[in-house]
């Protein structure tokens, strides 16, 4: 857990001698972000209506909490369904060409971010990232979609949405309650009584909330795409560079996988060969999440030998109830997109 991290979610020291210091920051952050919404729900700003619906993915606190297993969940969803659906995203950690930038089989997480071109690759659906979502948007009504599915973007109010899902970490919630930078809250818990779903990821989910959570598949080795099962693993070495690490780490403990050291990094870390191969000794397995491998997939082909190297898929879960609730909202909202209001 980062220094930052102590003090939003645990028990730091340093906490009550920064806290007065960042509540005067913290109350303008929280004022600044009424403003805005405000100004565009009273339309003094105007936001962007695409021709197809909208189903926002997003939270209210910072850093990752398990939107993108939903995104890619809800995304294979709907396309049993029948649908069309694109993926935008702003491309967080890359830095492209071009704005907006549409991935391609090529495109690199240095370029579109991790997360998108993690997305494009498991999911198989058009991916699009600016940090203007609408123009991403745009970017992809010439490739047949007729769903939009956005990457975090609750707060991006330029635009419009049909449908709100909030994720929550199950097990952090809101951690000390504060705004940003004296807490993790990019809104308030009340900006929750707006969203059309409230998703817990992990832990115990409140009344009004929906339970997801993730589901371990078979290790992968990255450079042979070899399959094993954890109860192959001994004193292994496990990193991760997501939003709450501790996750994936915990969840390799209840896979029964003894581990020799965790390694925590900043979600989107930019990753070198030399700082991961100082991670492991000769015979020791690098565990890793399937986000990370997207970037680490390149270090593999510059150096062949590394053979050590495994990522965990994981899958989001829903009960039949919440997923027949999820799926029925959204196609109704898609067929009567467009329809006069009776």
């Amino acid at each position: 857990m980062s220094f930052v991290e102590k003090i939003w979610y645990g028990d730091h020291p340093a906490t009550w001698a920064l806290s007065p210091l960042l509540w005067p920051l913290a109350c303008l952050y929280s004022a600044l972000g009424k403003r805005r919404r405000h100004a565009f729900l009273s339309g003094a700003l105007a936001a962007y209506r695409p021709p197809v619906p909208v189903v926002v993915i997003g939270n209210i606190t910072a850093g990752g909490n398990g939107k993108t297993p939903l995104v890619i969940w809800l995304v294979e969803q709907l396309k049993a369904q029948g649908m069309k659906p694109g993926v935008v995203s702003r491309g967080y950690g890359g830095k492209a060409p071009h704005y907006p930038y549409v991935l391609d089989e090529n495109s690199l997480p240095e370029t579109a971010g991790d997360e998108p071109v993690f997305i494009h690759q498991r999911a198989c659906v058009p991916v699009a990232v600016s940090p203007k979502r609408a123009e991403a948007v745009k970017a992809l009504l010439d490739l047949d979609v007729d769903i939009i599915i956005t990457d975090d973007g609750l707060q991006h109010y330029f635009l419009c949405r049909d449908i709100e899902i909030a994720v929550i970490d199950g097990e952090r919630r809101f951690g000390n309650g504060h705004f940003i930078p004296q807490g993790p809250l990019r809104e308030g818990p009340e900006r929750l009584d707006e969203v059309d779903f409230i998703v817990c990821n992990g832990g115990r989910a409140q009344p009004g909330e929906i339970h997801m959570s993730l589901k371990p598949s078979l290790f992968v080795n990255l450079k042979t795409g070899e399959k094993r099962a954890a109860n192959t693993f001994s004193n292994a070495v496990a990193m991760a560079g997501i939003g709450n690490p501790q996750r994936f780490f915990n969840t390799l403990l209840s896979e029964g996988i003894s581990l020799k050291n965790t390694v925590p990094f900043a979600d989107h870390h930019a990753f070198n060969l030399k700082q991961l191969e100082g991670l492991t000794l000769e015979g020791e397995a690098l565990l890793m999440t399937e986000k990370d491998a997207v970037k680490c997939r390149a270090f593999i082909k510059k150096k062949p030998s590394i053979e050590h190297w495994w990522y965990l898929p994981v899958d989001a879960i829903f009960s039949e109830q919440d997923t027949l609730l999820l799926i029925e909202t959204i196609k109704k909202v898609k067929d009567s997109y467009g329809s006069p209001i009776s």
